[in-house]
């Protein structure tokens, strides 16, 4: 206090205040505290109700700025800083010290914090928020104010006051007794230095990723953690609507990205971002925003700075991929059915792209000499799902497993015919399709590169097969072995197998059997030996068909016999390899005849049929002789068999075919067919040369030809049994009528007996009606008539 003071005011019951004087500036200042006793009213203008007391308190507040442990004046944003303001009282009273933080900002002062004189803490405005996060730290020293330690922020900036107040309370009430004032310190904040830098132009394939790195930069070394946040819009501004975040990397390495984004931190100032797959869509501007935190008290966060870098341009780019296709045939057919299989490859891949998938079209075209236009036909498609899908040319032989689509190699698509025919035969090209992979995993189609056609072509020749027959030995006997061989060659057919087939027929002129060819024994083309129609029991083993080369084939009948003459055949048939072990028949050719012709004079025979009866009655015996004549040289009859069979045809012409009726051998076993009507069958030999067939109650049914067929057999010299040709009688013709009178003898008989019986039956029924019903008036009757008669006659 100088001692220029002028004068002392005085207030009742209040503090004591000196006006002083200071430098042309007047200055109240308190001196003492009056406690009781009345107070004259001084004439003063300032004052007013006031007056000298008689006990007055001496000025015992002090407050003073303590020294700062603070780094300094010159503090970075989110640096901690103290304050301390020293204030004491001496007073003998009971008073409490009231405190407030102050900030001036040029010409502005604001409240910071205030520490009532009941001890209660009162954030000034705009800092309630930091108050209850726990910035503003306070702490009791002793009798000492206490400190103000906050975090330094850029708002903080400016100069620093404590103001200290004494309290007293009386009755309940409280009344400030006097304030102090003292300048702390002045704070100055530098600003923490940060910049985002990314690439400004970037240009990305669709369908690849993109890359972005964030590269920070700044001055502080200390905790600071950033949170770094990736921005996409359309524009090149950031703060226009539409933007959208697409990942952010908060203060705690938390990573929060959209599907398809991920975000990275890469070393201590570096944050990548990736972006799979991109399509056109994503082509933009990318926006890198960096906020720097440093942490509070009670786990608070503080934003020091932030910053955001200038618009990386990305720009979508399609790169088509670019292929070319080739067409080879790996096997070409040159006959029918042979197999034909294309390959379609794709080479000089460039832009291949992970996301891109080939496929591949089948397609095929017919020759035309003229210019007549040909439209391709489709033979199947792959998908870009790789589902396949058949044409209608190939959809019926796709499913037979005729035609085959496999893709072997990733780069490589194969179409095989198992069986080419004729009408396969054209031009086949393919086509390969790239696929691109779109966001919803769906597969669109992005370029078609066609091949060059194949022609698939073969000449069209005839298949010839010739087959020629010879015979060794041509002159033999009856019992000797007859040998033919067939020599086969061919002409335009594959890998041929040859199947034969020995025939038989009866030579010309004889008229026995007319245009009957007998087929004898069969060797497939897998060399399997079959007899046909060869029905010899007895001479099973003696014909042999065996191969003796590929193209050669050798026939043997062994103990011929005399029924064995007739023209024999070769019937050959190649055999083309279809399928691995199938076969198709490629042509069929007839070998010329071998003659089997038997010089000899033996006998001649003959057959005839005789009846006594060829007209019957039915139910009367049908006798029919079969008659066997020998002619030229005699015979021993024990050097002679005969195999006997009869045959009828029911009917008046020879139009149907004959049914046997029965058999007899040489050994005479007799076989006797089975029949429908009730008549019966009996063969019976009645001499060496004479065979009898009944009929046994003869039907209406056995009417028709009747015939005999005999096949002889003579011992020759080496005492074998030789077969003759077979012989057959002419047929007669038999007749069953019917007997008239004992057909109506049982009718009439029944007749004449019924109307008998009729006719006594109504008599005795008129009798005994006449007689006992109609008695009396017939009586009458017979009186009038008489009557009557009495007057004509008068």
């Amino acid at each position: 206090m100088s001692a220029e003071m002028r004068d002392v005011v005085k207030w009742a019951d209040g503090p004591i205040w000196a006006l002083e004087q200071e430098g042309g500036r007047k200055k109240l200042s308190l001196k003492a505290w009056r406690l009781a006793g009345p107070c004259p009213v001084l004439g003063a203008a300032v004052f007013r109700s006031l007056c000298f007391l008689p006990t007055v308190l001496s000025d015992a507040l002090h407050v003073a700025a303590s020294p700062q442990p603070s780094p300094g004046p010159s503090l970075r944003e989110g640096e901690p800083f103290e304050l301390r303001c020293s204030a004491s009282t001496t007073s003998p009273l009971h008073t409490h010290l009231a405190l407030q933080w102050e900030v001036r900002r040029g010409p502005a002062r604001r409240s910071i914090l205030s520490l009532t004189h009941e001890g209660r803490f009162r954030p000034g405005p705009g800092y309630e928020q930091r108050y209850r996060g726990g910035d503003d730290a306070w702490t009791l020293w002793g009798a000492t104010v206490p400190p103000l330690r906050v975090p330094a922020l850029s708002s903080d900036q400016g100069s620093y006051r404590c103001i200290v107040s004494e309290w007293i309370g009386e009755q309940g009430n409280w009344q400030e007794i006097q304030e102090k004032a003292v300048d702390v310190a002045t704070v100055v904040i530098q600003p923490t230095v940060l910049r985002a830098a990314v690439a400004r132009n970037v240009s990305v394939a669709e369908g690849k990723d993109l890359g972005l790195a964030c590269n920070i930069t700044t001055d502080r070394a200390d905790d600071v953690r950033p949170e770094v946040t990736w921005s996409f819009s359309r524009t090149p501004d950031s703060l226009l609507p539409g933007s959208r975040v697409l990942a952010r990397l908060d203060r705690d390495s938390l990573v929060h990205s959209s599907p398809r984004v991920a975000l990275s931190h890469v070393d201590a100032r570096s944050y990548h971002l990736l972006v799979r797959d991109v399509s056109k869509e994503n082509a933009g501007y990318y926006f890198c925003h960096v906020a720097l935190w440093t942490p509070g008290h009670n786990r608070t966060w503080h934003k020091v700075a932030e910053a955001v870098s200038a618009p990386a341009a990305v720009t979508v780019t399609w790169l088509e991929p670019d292929y070319q296709v080739y067409l080879n045939a790996s096997k070409v057919p040159e006959f029918s059915d042979d197999l034909t299989e294309l390959e379609c490859g794709i080479v000089d891949v460039k832009n291949p792209e992970a996301s891109v998938r080939f496929t591949v079209s089948w397609y095929y075209r017919v020759n035309r000499r003229n210019d007549d236009v040909v439209t391709s036909e489709l033979l199947a498609v792959m998908n870009g799902d790789w589902t396949l899908k058949y044409g209608e040319r190939s959809k019926q032989r796709a499913r037979e497993g005729d035609f085959i689509f496999s893709k072997e190699h990733p780069d490589t698509f194969n179409f095989r015919i198992q069986r080419t025919t004729e009408e396969d035969r054209g031009n086949y090209y393919c086509v390969v399709s790239a696929w691109t992979k779109q966001r919803n995993n769906s597969w669109v189609k992005s370029k078609d590169v066609f091949s060059k056609p194949i022609n698939i072509f073969w000449a069209l020749e005839d298949s010839v097969l010739v087959v020629k027959a010879r015979q060794p030995k041509p002159f033999f006997a009856a019992g000797n072995t007859f040998e033919m061989t067939c020599k086969v060659s061919s002409k335009n057919i594959k890998s041929p197998r040859y199947s034969v087939l020995i025939t038989a027929e009866k030579p010309v002129g004889d008229l026995s059997s007319p245009n009957e060819t007998k087929y004898i024994i069969s060797l497939d083309q897998d060399s399997v030996v079959k007899l046909e129609n060869w029905t010899d029991a007895s001479r099973v083993d003696g014909v042999v068909l065996e191969k003796v080369q590929e193209d050669e084939f050798r026939y043997r009948m062994y103990q011929t016999q005399v029924s064995d003459a007739g023209l024999y055949r070769c019937v050959v048939t190649a055999w083309s390899p279809v399928r691995g072990s199938l076969w198709r028949e490629a042509a069929t050719s007839l070998s010329n005849p071998i003659e089997i012709d038997f010089q000899t004079s033996g006998p001649i025979f003959n057959a005839s049929v005789h009846s006594d009866t060829p007209s019957v009655i039915r139910g009367d015996l049908i006798k029919l002789f079969c008659i066997i004549t020998v002619e030229g040289a005699a015979l021993d009859p024990d050097d002679m068999a005969f195999d006997v069979s009869w045959f009828a045809v029911h009917s008046f012409g020879l139009d149907k075919a004959p049914v046997l009726l029965s058999s007899l051998d040489r050994k005479g076993i007799v076989n006797t067919a089975q029949r429908d009507w009730k008549s019966s069958l009996s063969l019976e030999r009645m001499s060496m040369l004479e065979f009898l067939l009944q009929v046994h109650g003869s039907e209406d049914q056995d009417f028709g030809n009747y015939y005999c067929s005999v096949t002889p057999w003579v011992k020759s010299p080496t005492g074998s049994w030789q077969k003759e040709a077979e012989i057959q009688s002419k047929p007669i013709f038999i007749t069953v009528k019917m007997d008239v009178l004992n057909a109506f003898k049982y009718p009439l008989l029944i007749g004449i007996g019924l109307s008998t019986v009729i006719g006594l039956l109504s008599c005795l029924i008129g009798y005994c009606s006449s007689h006992w019903c109609c008695k009396k008036e017939v009586q009458e009757t017979r009186r009038e008539r008489r009557r009557l008669m009495s007057m004509e006659m008068d």
